[in-house]
């Protein structure tokens, strides 16, 4: 047996190089100490000090499939012995059934795929693609929203991450999501907030001028902001506005799809058709980088004679591809969508509803799926946050610590700004569910004692 090539570094080298020569994202790089992890196996992971943690969170709401699925690593180490490498400009076998795969479980005309390393890429193409498809340059998106870190992706972006890279991408116009717990539209019902939503969305449409409108982006389920759930009726009216004023309409679906809504796409649930699509993520849980745009029939005519100006060098990447057709091949063979919305359904969704009658602190609970958010509070009465809009410092002190809480008991959380998220890896047991459900009400005592 040939000698490893790959170093065995105890947990103080991890913890020391990282420090040393490692720049991480989204972070003043001396306030951060990362917790250095030495395996995961499941819906389990564990740090070099033997300490293990259910993981809430699927790392970045991507490890759909679990940690170290042997069907999936063994296609993986399968396809690195046949062809590791290739570029995009061949044609070779697993991209060829991943885009057919692809295509066969997305909705309506949605027929080609156009591969990318990450969702962030593969919303930058997708407004590439509608702006020459339409011959415009205007691109709507939603406050509430997050799209990607590239200068694209970013500009697209709704949350404060945008703020840092302004002056951004031009052509970018906003506009208000529905979101009836914090409704921008006074609205008390869903149909209220669908209503007013889809009207202040055609008033956007009119008065930017819908001849100079390219696109409407959306995030399917709004992911990192909220989990928020579009009221029926919502998708269906966008979809109409797109049809009446030539818009394309882009469904960001990198953190909704792949089972992470209980189907395969999230527009699934509401029977909406698209015209783009975005994924990464789920497609096969981050084993190695993937994402893409499905593209429908007509986008793909407009550059059948002419040519698509753009591409990436490791665009649909040989080990990315067999990935994705085994993860699929996975999501098939154990049922992974079905439980995923049975979890949703049985477990998640009743389990969280009886957990919010115990605590002040939870406002709302909102999801569907493996896709859940609690929005905490101080006061249920006044909604009013239990910590401001993007805190830092002192004033985000309540949710760390109801965080620390959590990581103390076993359960790593997914926090942002005042909501925690329950979007545990989509194969979870409804045993392991219930056990970090536990853990959460217990920690949630600790949000509760900031609560008026």
């Amino acid at each position: 047996m040939s000698e490893s090539m790959l170093p065995a570094l105890t947990g103080e080298e991890v913890h020391a190089l990282d420090r040393a020569h490692v720049f991480h994202s989204w972070s003043a790089q001396g306030a951060i100490d990362p917790l250095p992890i030495a395996s995961a196996k499941g819906v389990r992971f564990t740090d070099v000090d033997g300490n293990e943690y259910l993981d809430f969170s699927s790392q970045l709401v991507n490890v759909n499939i679990g940690y170290q699925h042997p069907k999936l690593i063994a296609a993986i180490q399968e396809q690195a012995g046949r062809m590791a490498t290739l570029a995009p400009g061949f044609a070779y076998d697993m991209r060829s059934e991943a885009a057919r795969m692809l295509a066969e479980r997305a909705p309506g005309d949605l027929n080609s795929v156009f591969f990318t390393n990450g969702g962030a890429e593969a919303n930058e193409n997708a407004i590439r693609m509608a702006r020459l498809h339409t011959g415009r340059h205007k691109i709507l998106s939603a406050y509430r929203s997050y799209h990607g870190a590239t200068a694209g992706a970013i500009a697209l972006t709704g949350d404060p991450r945008r703020w840092a890279s302004e002056p951004g991408m031009p052509g970018i116009v906003r506009y208000w999501g529905p979101y009836l717990y914090r409704s921008a539209f006074h609205a008390t019902t869903e149909a209220e907030e669908c209503e007013r939503a889809l009207a202040h969305l055609r008033d956007v449409i009119t008065v930017e001028g819908p001849g100079t409108i390219a696109a409407i982006i959306l995030e399917t389920i709004v992911g990192t902001n909220g989990i928020l759930m579009p009221p029926d009726g919502y998708l269906a009216g966008v979809r109409a506005l797109c049809d009446e004023f030539g818009i394309m309409m882009i469904a960001d679906e990198v953190m909704a799809g792949f089972a992470r809504a209980g189907e395969w796409f999230a527009v699934d649930k509401w029977g909406v058709v698209p015209d783009l699509i975005s994924f990464a993520k789920g497609v096969n849980s981050g084993y190695v980088p993937l994402g893409g745009v499905i593209v429908s029939q007509a986008i793909r005519d407009t550059f059948e004679d002419r040519p698509y100006p753009g591409g990436l060098t490791y665009q649909g990447h040989p080990l990315a591809c067999a990935s994705a057709v085994a993860s699929m091949r996975i999501f098939e063979e154990e049922g992974v969508v079905e439980h995923a919305r049975r979890l949703g359904e049985e477990v998640i969704g009743p389990e969280l509803a009886a957990l919010a009658e115990r605590h002040p602190s939870v406002g709302e609970v909102r999801g569907t799926g493996v896709f859940w958010a609690l929005e905490l509070v101080k006061d249920r009465q006044t909604r009013e946050p239990l910590v401001p809009f993007n805190a830092s410092g002192d004033a985000a002190a309540p949710m760390l610590e109801f965080a620390g809480a959590c990581k103390k008991a076993g359960l790593w959380p997914f926090v942002h700004f005042n909501r925690t998220h329950v979007v545990p890896p989509c194969v979870i047991s409804p045993e392991e569910v219930r056990e970090g459900i536990a853990i959460l009400d217990e920690a949630l005592s600790v949000a509760d004692t900031h609560t008026v």
